[in-house]
């Protein structure tokens, strides 16, 4: 049912935003914790495919953690407390995002070019309100804009190439 379908759409995406929110705000574990539940929330009454949509879930968080963790531990981000090492919140974010990937962003995996496109500036915006927000600090703007856009530029397509190859009924 197409209502059905653009109900989920609204919510995950909705999800998402005040997830993100909360997380940028309140950079805490309390924060990570909503994030969780709603990550939980969306596997249990959004997902078609709960297990496998859980699987690509970690499997992104897992390395979106990794890649904000090279640009703490290079300085190219910084976060309070400093730490080379992505902070819960933030790992809580890259599973929030990773539930877009199926649903309200799913749209960007059927347009070959939107990924490379988009992601470059959307994924540095992203970073840069949190600056605004004072979740994160850039070491160098300009350098970090570019290491970030280049980040984004390979992990995102990345994401969605296998999310097509090993998850195909997600895609």
């Amino acid at each position: 049912m197409r209502t059905a379908s653009t109900l989920r759409l609204a919510l995950n995406f909705v999800a998402f935003q005040v997830g993100w929110l909360l997380c940028v705000l309140y950079t805490n574990l309390g924060a990570a914790l909503v994030a969780l539940a709603l990550v939980l929330a969306h596997l249990r009454w959004l997902s078609p495919h709960p297990g496998q949509e859980a699987l690509f879930i970690l499997l992104g968080t897992l390395a979106g953690a990794l890649l904000d963790s090279l640009w703490l531990g290079t300085g190219v981000l910084a976060t309070t407390p400093v730490s080379p090492f992505a902070p819960v919140w933030l790992i809580a974010l890259w599973a929030l995002f990773m539930t877009t990937l199926n649903h309200s962003l799913a749209w960007l995996g059927r347009r070959r070019l939107m990924p490379f496109l988009l992601a470059p500036i959307a994924g540095p915006c992203a970073y840069w309100a949190a600056a605004k927000l004072g979740a994160v600090e850039f070491g160098d703007e300009t350098a970090a804009t570019l290491l970030l856009a280049t980040g984004w530029l390979v992990l995102f397509p990345a994401l969605l190439a296998i999310r097509k190859r090993f998850f195909p009924g997600l895609a």
